[in-house]
């Protein structure tokens, strides 16, 4: 199993940005092939892992056990970072960043790794705030994902009360306007509806996850209970905890063994 940095120019960022990539190295297929196709079988199921406000993409390497849950399950995770921008296109600024996590950065490392293409091979999770950015884009580019996971998700985007000011100045600087926000596709509930009504649209399956000591967990439930009205295919769990990484460590393993992958020997 490798851990790797890598840096590359982003065209929806406009600059050198930085990923970190699990990789079971001992079982790649490193043979200098040029061409990975949709019925090669020496490529890895990929999770797209995303992290909270205020972190970046090592969070999820230095704080939980990831890599070795990874590795046991023969799984490849990208881990990009959002910088605060809640995984959402800011064209103000130039930083499409859900353009960059729904298609940029899925089309890239396929090139650079060998990763599957397929949908159902492809996989996107988060917490807190990266748990809003893969409900959000797994919904919004549910061609790519197979599956969506999102774990404390920051889902009361539009409250803006009992929040630090730091975390009031992202929300408005990502969402802008509530009123207008919640009418757009940075809702998933409005993705949700638009999913429903196109005739080729077609769920991924989702799974969620929320601590009962954490101050989320009422948008959690309530989103919940927006899915299942809808029938999407939902995995919902509560157990102990607050927004911790303890919860988190516990609970991205719940993930894992929810999705389709090898189980761990």
């Amino acid at each position: 199993m490798a851990l790797l940095e890598v840096n590359f120019m982003s065209r929806s960022l406009m600059r050198k940005v930085p990923i970190m990539v699990v990789l079971p190295m001992d079982k790649a297929n490193l043979s200098g092939k040029s061409e990975i196709t949709d019925n090669d079988n020496n490529t890895f199921k990929t999770l797209y892992l995303l992290h909270g406000i205020f972190g970046n993409y090592s969070d999820w390497v230095s704080e939980t056990r990831i890599q070795r849950l990874a590795e046991g399950r023969n799984l490849a995770v990208v881990m990009p970072s959002g910088e605060n921008s809640f995984y959402l296109d800011q064209p103000e600024s130039g930083n499409f960043y859900g353009e960059f996590i729904g298609r940029e950065l899925v089309n890239i490392t396929r090139k650079m790794f060998p990763l599957s293409r397929k949908k159902e091979d492809t996989f996107i999770a988060g917490l807190s705030m990266g748990g809003y950015g893969a409900i959000r884009n797994g919904l919004k580019y549910h061609e790519t994902f197979g599956c969506v996971a999102g774990l404390s998700s920051a889902l009361n985007f539009e409250q803006m009360l009992d929040e630090s000011y730091q975390v009031i100045a992202c929300k408005k600087s990502a969402f802008g306007d509530p009123k207008e926000a919640i009418l757009s596709d940075k809702n998933p509930k409005v993705l949700v509806k638009n999913i429903k009504e196109n005739p080729l649209g077609q769920f991924p399956k989702m799974y969620m996850a929320c601590g009962t000591e954490d101050n989320l967990i009422n948008s959690n439930r309530d989103f919940r209970d927006f899915l299942i009205e809808n029938n999407v295919d939902l995995t919902y769990e509560e157990g102990p905890g607050a927004h911790t990484w303890e919860f988190w460590d516990t609970y991205i393993e719940k993930v894992l063994d929810w999705l389709p992958l090898k189980k761990p020997s």
